[in-house]
Parts: structure tokens; sequence; C-alpha cells
């Protein structure tokens, strides 16, 4: 069982950081390079990590809360996150890819990069960029307002079988992505046709949030932990989640307690701009693999209900080549790429 402890805390922290970066600026160009400090010598000094979407959204979380573990770790001093957000990320991707050789900057990115890379035909591509580490996995779930009719998953699936096009899923990622690669499986396995279903793409958790409030749309298909204040104070309800175990702290079966022969995660990671040096390279191995090894993330995991996913280098390398492919796979078979 995964937790959720003092996940409004988390949030709190997030949003402090926010408007700290938005009081200080978030220039790219580093007046104090960090190339060739090793992560062994002492806090690294001067990393940035962009993040590709909106604030308020899981790559923004997971980005916050990483560099605050680095800072309170003594790891990285005081490392910058910034927000770079537009098209599903590949706005953010291009400017990594474009930032060749730049030894202090990194992308807090997953799945949904992957997908968007090919639904918004970037020329830039993730296969460019250098692998750092993955960091975390965590299920997704299907989520309603409070208002919404349907109160079990069976209630929305019967609906959804009924008309798929009439009733909308929103995603917190572009189409290829997990808030739509989720629905699209999800249909599938209740025999819906992927490409009858209504998917509305928003950029990142932050946007997509007041259209679930505001029922805007039928259902919406997200990870759970970036909306854990609304569910635990009811304005959102989740109606299933589709990892193998069920969430503590939500009160919602899996999909495969609920009849559903289907289990999907989503999993985030980090990446560096293309060409770097090997001394920079290992320096961004060394801080993270420090971070992943320290109390406080083992506590952010609980806290935020993700499960541990850590790999690096060429292994991670290997993996993004692997997500590269499946996705474009099924991004044709869906006619999206």
């Amino acid at each position: 069982m995964r937790t959720f402890r003092s996940l409004r805390k988390v949030a709190t922290v997030a949003a402090a950081a926010a408007l700290a970066l938005t009081a200080t600026g978030c220039g790219v160009t580093s007046e104090n390079s960090s190339e060739g400090q090793s992560a062994d010598s002492g806090p690294v000094a001067g990393l940035r990590i962009m993040v590709p979407n909106t604030a308020g959204g899981g790559y923004d979380t997971t980005a916050r809360v990483a560099a605050k573990v680095m800072d309170e770790a003594d790891i990285a001093s005081n490392p910058e996150v910034f927000n770079l957000a537009g098209a599903g990320g590949t706005v953010g991707l291009a400017r990594l890819v474009n930032e060749k050789g730049t030894g202090d900057l990194s992308m807090l990115m997953g799945l949904g990069v992957v997908g968007a890379s090919y639904t918004n035909e970037s020329d830039a591509k993730l296969t460019e960029t250098t692998p750092i580490a993955k960091l975390i996995e965590e299920p997704g779930a299907i989520m309603v307002s409070k208002d919404s009719p349907y109160k079990t998953i069976d209630d929305l699936v019967q609906a959804w079988k009924k008309d798929p096009g009439k009733l909308s899923v929103g995603g917190g990622s572009s189409p290829g992505g997990p808030d739509h690669l989720l629905p699209m499986q999800l249909a599938q396995a209740v025999g819906i046709d992927p490409k009858k279903v209504n998917f509305v793409s928003y950029d990142g958790g932050g946007d997509l949030l007041p259209a679930i409030l505001g029922n805007k749309l039928a259902f919406a298909a997200s990870g759970a932990g970036e909306y854990m204040q609304q569910i635990e104070e009811g304005s959102v309800r989740v109606l299933a989640t589709s990892g193998e175990e069920r969430l503590e702290g939500v009160d919602a079966p899996t999909l495969k307690e609920s009849g559903i022969d289907l289990v999907f995660s989503n999993w985030r990671g980090i990446v560096a701009p293309p060409e770097i040096s090997d001394a920079d390279k290992q320096k961004w191995i060394g801080v993270v693999t420090k971070m992943h090894d320290s109390e406080q993330w083992k506590e952010a995991l609980e806290t935020n209900g993700w499960s541990d996913a850590f790999m690096t280098g060429e292994d991670f390398s290997s993996f993004l080549s692997e997500q590269d492919e499946r996705v474009a796979n099924v991004l044709k078979a869906l006619g999206l790429a």
C-alpha cells in the first residue's frame, strides 16, 4: 500500500518555490557553471531543472520535490526549477535539444513528452537528449467531480459504451502521453473503439483541474497524487485507479478489482541536453543517485504515492528507446503519428 501523508505540505512547498522563482527570475544562462564539479565534492552549485509544462502538474511537483530534497540533503545548493510550457512539453524539449553541451541544465520529463514529440510533429526527439535517470512510476486514476452522475466505474463504463463520442475525457498530457494512453487502453479493455473516444488535452494537471471541478468533462484520467487535496476535500471523486494495488488514502478500487483487465503506470525521469561532457553527465547521475538514496526522497515517495523506479545511464537510455518505439507504434495504430 502507498500513502499520501503530508501532501498539502508538499503542495505548499511547491507553491512557495514557484513564487520565489517568479520573484528571482528564471533565465537559462548560468553565471556560475558547475562543469566538472563532482557530486562527491560537496553540494553541487548552479543546477537548473526545466519543467516542460505548467505549474501544479505532475512534472512540476516532481521537479520541485526533487530540488527540495537535493537542497535539504546538501546534495545540490539551491537548484533552480523553472517552467517552459507549451505543446505538450515539446517547447521545453526543443529548448533542451538546442542547449547542446550545457552541463548545468536538465529537464524533468516522462511518458507524456514521448507521445507529444510525435503528435506535435516535433523536430526535437527525446532520443537526442542525454538520459540521466528514471525516477518514479505512479498509477493513473479515473476521476470525476463531486457533482458527477457517475458514482462507480461501472456507471461510467455503461454510459460510455452507449455513446463513446458524447462523453469527453480530459487528461493533462497531449495524445500519446499517459493521460491519453490510459483512457485509450481503458476503452479497448471495455470494448470501445479508441478512435471513437472524445479526448480533450490539457497542458498539465494544473490546467486539467479547473475542467474537472467545472464539470467540463465527463471524466478525467491522470495521476491521483496531483489532486489529493481535492480528493480529500471531496470535490474530486476517484472511481478507480490503474495500479496493481489500491492507493491508501483513496477510497476507490483498482480497475482489475472492478472486473476490467488493465494495469497501467506512468513514469517520470530526468534528461540533459545533447553532447554534454562525460564529467557533467556523471555529475548529474551522482546528484540524482544521492537524492534517490536519501531518507528525504524515501519519504517523498511515500507522501506522493510514487513507486521507486530508479535507473540511470545506459539502462535508462535503453528504456527510453523502447518507450519511444512503443508509443510511436500505438499512435500509428490510432492514426495519430
